[in-house]
Formats: C-alpha cells, sequence, structure tokens
C-alpha cells in the first residue's frame, strides 16, 4: 500500500508526511495547529479543505494528479515511480489570489517521494509560509508633527499596494510575491501642521524573503532646519538603517525619487528659501562623474520653495553628479551649494535581433524563424519573435504570411515581410510580435497565440523603418462592422506596450503572459484600458490616399506611460498587415515591411 499521511502546521509552517507501495493507496490527512485567528480571513476547516495538491512525475514531465483537498478521495493509487508533491494553501490556493492582503496568509511547499513496488515509502512536505510581509509602525511623534490623514503605501507593484494609516499602525500585510528578490516600493506622503508643507518620500525595501516579516518605523525629529525621518528594516536575520531627510526650510539638492531616474534623463529637485534667493536665478549643474566641464540647466519653480529640472540627453547605466546654483537677493555672487549630489541612471536594453538579420529553420523548413540556436550570440539563440506562420503553412509552405526579403531601407542584409493572405477558409493577417504562436484550433478556425516577453527597461519609444501597401477590405471574418467592414480601407499597425500583466490573470506564462484566443474575442485586450498595462504607443497606418509609408519611412511611436512609479516586467511588440486580423478582417493582399527596429531612451 502507497499511503501518504500530512499534517498542516500554520504557525510557522505546514507538514505533509507520505508513505507506500507502487500498487497500494495514497491517503492525505490534513490538520492545523495555531492558527491565528485575527490574521485568518478563513477559518481552520476552510483553510484545510480549500488546500491545493498536485502531484507531479519526478522529472518534470507533467502534473500526474491535482486536487482541492475537500474534494480528493479518501485512498488514490500511484504506479512505482519518482514523483514531487505541492501543496498550497491559504490565498495562493484561491482561483484569484489577492497579491496584497491585509488578513489571509499563504503556505507553499514541495518534497520528493520514490514509490517502490511492494513496499511502504514515507515523505515529509514542509510548506512555510510564503508570504512577504509588511508592518509599518508610527512612532506617537508622528500624529504630533502630522496632521491627520498621512500614510504609507508599500506594495509589490502600484495597483497591488496596502496603505498604512494610523489605524493600521503595527498591521501585518501579506504580499504574494513572484520572481527572484522581489521588491517592497514604499510611498510616504504627510502634511506638516506647523506651516501646511507637503511631505512625500518613497524608497524600496531590496531582495524581499518570503516568509520574513519587514518593519518599518517611522519617527519624526527636527534640529536645525533640518526635518528627519528614520526608517528600520527588519528582516529578522539582519537589520538594516535608512536615514530618509526632508529638508523643509533649508536650501539645497532633495533627494530624487528613484523612479524618476530614467535611462537617459532624471529629475533633479531641490528646496531654496525664497526670502534669502532669488526665484528666478535658480540652476541645476551636472556633468558625468569624473569629467571636469559642468553643463547648466534653468529650474522650474513647481510651488513656494520648491524647484525642479529635467536633466536629459543622459548616457544608460551612469553615474552624473548634479549641483544647485542660487544667487542672494541682498546682492553678491552667485553660490553654489554643497557637495555634489548623484544618480546612475537606469538600464537600456535593446529588442533582441531588432534588425531582423538572423534568422534560421529551427522549427521547420517551410519557414524561417527568427532566432538560430547556432548564433554566437546567447540572446539570438532562442525564440524572442514570432508570427502566425505555424498557423498558416498548416497547408503548405506557400501560405507563409512573415518572411524576409531584400528589399532594405538602409542597406542592411533584410527585412520582414507581413503579408496578409486568405489561406484555404480563413483569412490571416500578416503578423510579427514578441512572443510565440500557441497552437490552430481546427473546430474553431481559430488559433493561440502568447504576447509578451520579460522586460525590466523604460523606454521612452519605438524607432523602425516602414513601408505599407493596402486596399479596400474584402475580408469581413467575424469583426463588427462598428470596426470595419467590406469595401473600408485596410490599415496596417505598430504596437508596443509595457506592463505588469500576470499570467494568473491573463492565462499565458512566465515568458508570454497574455493568452489569446483568436475565436474567443473575451481574451482580446484593449491596451487603452487594460489594468496591467504601463505604457502604450501605436503607430496606426491607412491604405488610402493619407498613407505616410508608401516608401520606406522611418518613424517614432512614442510612448505614453499611464503610471511612472511602476517598472514593468514584460513588452509587447507587434506588427501586422492589417490591423483587424484577429477577427479575421482585412485585405488578403496587404503587406507591411518593417526593419531595423530600436527602443528610444530619451
Amino acid at each position: 500500500m502507497l499511503l501518504l499521511a500530512a499534517a498542516i502546521s500554520a504557525t510557522s509552517c505546514v507538514d505533509y508526511t507520505t508513505s507506500g507501495n507502487a500498487d497500494g493507496g495514497l491517503s492525505l490527512e490534513l490538520a492545523v495547529n495555531g492558527l491565528p485567528e485575527t490574521r485568518a480571513a478563513m477559518t481552520e476547516t476552510e483553510l484545510l479543505n480549500s488546500a491545493i495538491v498536485r502531484i507531479y512525475k519526478s522529472d518534470f514531465s507533467g502534473l500526474v494528479r491535482q486536487y482541492v483537498k475537500a474534494d480528493m478521495p479518501a485512498v488514490l493509487y500511484l504506479p512505482a515511480d519518482g514523483y514531487r508533491i505541492d501543496v498550497e494553501a491559504g490565498e495562493l490556493a484561491k482561483a484569484e489570489p489577492a497579491e496584497a492582503s491585509w488578513e489571509q496568509m499563504s503556505w507553499k511547499g514541495s518534497a520528493n517521494a520514490t514509490v517502490t513496488a511492494s513496499s511502504n515509502t514515507s515523505v515529509t512536505v514542509t510548506a512555510k509560509v510564503c508570504n512577504v510581509i509588511s508592518n509599518v509602525r508610527f512612532d506617537p511623534t508622528m500624529a504630533e508633527a502630522f496632521e491627520s490623514g498621512y500614510s504609507l503605501s508599500i506594495g509589490l507593484s502600484e495597483g497591488n499596494s496596502l496603505v498604512y494609516t494610523a489605524d493600521k499602525d503595527g498591521k501585518d500585510g501579506f504580499f504574494i510575491a513572484s520572481g527572484f528578490e522581489p521588491s517592497l516600493s514604499w510611498r510616504f506622503e504627510g502634511t506638516l501642521k506647523k506651516n501646511g508643507t507637503k511631505l512625500t518620500k518613497t524608497g524600496k525595501i531590496d531582495a524581499g524573503e518570503n516568509g520574513k516579516r519587514y518593519v518599518m518605523g517611522l519617527k519624526y525629529t527636527e534640529s536645525d532646519g533640518l526635518l528627519t525621518m528614520s526608517v528600520l528594516v527588519d528582516d529578522s536575520v539582519n537589520t538594516k538603517y535608512d536615514n530618509i531627510t526632508f529638508i523643509a526650510t533649508s536650501t539645497g539638492v532633495a533627494e530624487t525619487d528613484p523612479t524618476d531616474i530614467w535611462a537617459g534623463h532624471f529629475k533633479a529637485v531641490a528646496d531654496v528659501d525664497e526670502g534669502e534667493y532669488d526665484k528666478d536665478k535658480v540652476y541645476f549643474e551636472y556633468r558625468k562623474t569624473g569629467t571636469e566641464n559642468w553643463s547648466r540647466i534653468g529650474a522650474t519653480r513647481e510651488s513656494e520653495g520648491s524647484f525642479s529640472a529635467n536633466i536629459a540627453e543622459l548616457q544608460a547605466e551612469t553615474e552624473y553628479e548634479y549641483r544647485l546654483a542660487v544667487t542672494p537677493l541682498s546682492g553678491g555672487d552667485e553660490e553654489i551649494l554643497d557637495a555634489p549630489s548623484t544618480i546612475t541612471t537606469d538600464s537600456a536594453p535593446a529588442l533582441p535581433n531588432g534588425g531582423f538579420e538572423t534568422t534560421s529553420n529551427a522549427e521547420t523548413s517551410k519557414y524561417l524563424s527568427l532566432y538560430d540556436p547556432s548564433s554566437s550570440f546567447e540572446e539570438l539563440r532562442t525564440k524572442w519573435w514570432d508570427s502566425g506562420n505555424a498557423g498558416s503553412t498548416t497547408v503548405g509552405s506557400s501560405s507563409v504570411i512573415c518572411y524576409p526579403v531584400s528589399d532594405t531601407p538602409d542597406g542592411s542584409r533584410q527585412s520582414m515581410c507581413l503579408q496578409s493572405r486568405y489561406v484555404v477558409i480563413k483569412f490571416a493577417a500578416g503578423n510579427l510580435f514578441s512572443g510565440r504562436f500557441g497552437d490552430v484550433d481546427i473546430s474553431s478556425g481559430g488559433g493561440t497565440v502568447y504576447f509578451g516577453r520579460p522586460f525590466k527597461g523604460r523606454p521612452t519609444g519605438l524607432r523602425l523603418w516602414v513601408k505599407y501597401s493596402g486596399g479596400t477590405v474584402n475580408q469581413q471574418g467575424n469583426a463588427p462592422t462598428s470596426l470595419i467592414k467590406k469595401g473600408d480601407y485596410d490599415k496596417a499597425i505598430v504596437r508596443i506596450a509595457l506592463g505588469t500583466w500576470d499570467k494568473r490573470t491573463y492565462k499565458g506564462d512566465n515568458d508570454s503572459p497574455i493568452l489569446v484566443n483568436t475565436a474567443d474575442v473575451s481574451t482580446f485586450i484593449d491596451y487603452n484600458t487594460d489594468p496591467s498595462t504601463i505604457a502604450l504607443g501605436e503607430l496606426i497606418i491607412s491604405s488610402d490616399g493619407s498613407n505616410i509609408a508608401q516608401g520606406w519611412t522611418k518613424v517614432t511611436v512614442d510612448l505614453n506611460y499611464k503610471d511612472t512609479r511602476t517598472y514593468p516586467t514584460h513588452i509587447v511588440v507587434s506588427m501586422a498587415a492589417s490591423m483587424y486580423g484577429d477577427y479575421f478582417a482585412g485585405y488578403d493582399q496587404s503587406k507591411l515591411w518593417v526593419d531595423g527596429l530600436e527602443l528610444l531612451y530619451e
């Protein structure tokens, strides 16, 4: 008999135990001890019954069984083999778990087991609390110094934060983190009672660890005109101190919000006492660290005593020095205040194979793919770009809808031609995108596409060469006539989007989190209103007389940021010769040529 017995302990971990043989049964018993009532949105029984148990082959060849504990049979049978047993409980086990929660913790664990024929095997699975836990404590001096309503928001992403106010002092917050060394970003906002000054400060707790509590203690002190706030981060293993300084009345450079530092520019900020210095003669000077000459830019007065300037045309991943120059109202020479402050600009990752020079028949002889496993460059050895070729060429290589051509705008070896076609029974738009093609659904006539690739930069736009030849729509497909109809001019589209799309919400995978099924319009995404899209840029080219790209034309697609405080996790770049190809609508001879894609970091 193969017997699996398990016990969950919610005080700090969850323990599972199994034993058995190939021809016997597997049973699971769960028990919870010491669950903190004040932190549990679910009762003990609900927590146990809703736990998810997954049994995999240990060679990662696939999922063998999956159960919700309440629905798990008393006995189940497994053949002799190696297995891995995973357990999730609490918030994580819900169909749509909340990334940030005041109440419900999550547990997670895994262990390997080997089932041997005609013998018993036992294994212990330990499922530990897997949340990154926050705790903010306001010293009494905060209420004495600030008007009511001061707060500190903290979270893994902009839309999934917890806001600590005075009534939540000392309360634990629970975050479900993914990825390597997640960061908790925080933002304090408050108004001083004595003069109505609004103070804002942001920061980040880097390299957060699951199962650890991060305690931030905020205390107000004031001396010599400087407002200071000390933040203690206690991760239960080691202690780090971050001394935060607001300059309330003194004149000098203020610390730049980390999210205001980009690859090609940053926002310099300063406080200036307008009773002492001329508000019309405030300047920032800056230079690359290690160089001799300073450049100068005038500061903009944002409010009384607050000045800023956008310092641009910088190099990525480079340290710069900057300082403040002011002129006294009493006359006299201009003053350079304090030692220079420094910032390091953000990274500027490029698009792999943006010139489409690397191709191979790595996938099939029917068409060329935009990567080469034998390339000497690592980023070109795996697929980053894909198209609908895998679907259109099921009837033969003559139906390819994305292919390289020697016609180029700048002397390069080749560009890509995206050609819309009518393939046997369906219209297929010429397309190219970051992600991967999934499968063709023969029954529905549609297909699945996975959009997006991991990405952490913050570009300001996309520059590329385009050429377009279209015509009037002769394939309506299932497109609403409010979007497009026969007789309209076909349109090409180039789109770039940055976002924090979660695979659990968008049904994709880690690399390409957005799953679109062309046979199911409910899976289509409107990036203009999508809550996980933080930046979007689109270029639409009509095939009527307004066509801007009848010959090769270099264009720039600006990225418009809806949220500049959140860093993206993925990028979507997509191009199509027929804008409404997802609806199988367009002109079946439209062609869009593209080349030289380059991300801008201006």
